[in-house]
């Protein structure tokens, strides 16, 4: 009995830290992870909405143009 609570002491202590600060620090990865992956979905549909509106843009000059010629 002696021997557990020594173990369950300082060295247990120092063990259960080290394990909560990898636990933490995988966390915080698993975060950044996810944050970049939305940052890249977010600028990927930037990208389409302004082709998208480029396209729009030219369609409506394009109907324009031939209006203006009728």
């Amino acid at each position: 009995m002696l021997m557990f609570l020594k173990a369950a002491g300082i060295g247990g202590s120092i063990l259960a830290i080290l394990a909560l600060v990898i636990y933490l620090l995988n966390t915080v990865i698993s975060l950044i992870a996810f944050l970049t992956g939305a940052l890249k979905i977010l600028v990927v549909l930037v990208f389409v909405a302004v082709i998208v509106g480029i396209g729009f843009m030219v369609l409506k000059s394009w109907n324009e143009a031939r209006r203006n010629r009728d």
